[in-house]
C-alpha cells in the first residue's frame, strides 16, 4: 500500500499509525508525501518509487488525501507504465482507510479485499 499525501509528515504519520494498529504484519505500507524537494505538494516520482518498493506481485493499493494527489495517481494509472501492474486507486478515507487496508493486507487479504476494507471505512460512525 502507498499513502499519497500533500505532506510528507502526514503520509509518514498515517503509515506509522497503520503499522502500529495492524500489529506489525508483513504487508508493506509506504509514504509518498510532499514535493521532491520538501514542502507541500504531490510528486509523481515519489509515488512511483514508493509503489515499486511496495509491490510484491499482488497489486498495490494507493490511498490519497485530496485534490492533486487524486489527479496525479489517476494520471499515472492512465499512463499505464509508470506504476506496477495491478496498482489501484482506492476510494477511502485517508486515515481510517489506511488502517483497515493494512490490517486486511496483513491478514492475507488480496487487493480486492484490501480495497473493500478501506472503502468500508466510509461507514464508520463516530457518534
Amino acid at each position: 500500500m502507498v499513502l499519497v499525501s500533500h505532506s510528507a509528515a502526514v503520509a509518514a504519520a498515517v503509515a506509522e499509525l497503520a503499522r502500529g494498529l495492524a500489529g506489525g504484519g508483513e504487508a508493506p505500507v509506504l509514504a509518498a508525501g510532499g514535493a521532491p524537494g520538501g514542502g507541500l505538494g504531490t510528486s509523481a516520482e515519489l509515488i512511483c518509487r514508493a509503489a515499486k518498493e511496495a509491490d510484491r506481485g499482488a497489486g498495490v493499493a494507493l490511498l490519497v488525501d485530496l485534490g492533486s494527489a487524486v489527479l496525479t495517481v489517476k494520471a499515472l494509472l492512465a499512463e499505464g507504465d509508470e506504476l506496477p501492474e495491478r496498482s489501484r486507486l482506492v476510494d477511502a478515507p485517508f486515515v481510517e482507510g489506511a488502517v483497515a487496508a493494512l490490517v486486511t493486507a496483513s491478514a492475507g487479504g488480496d487487493l480486492d479485499a484490501v480495497a473493500a476494507a478501506a472503502s468500508e471505512a466510509y461507514s464508520y460512525r463516530k457518534g
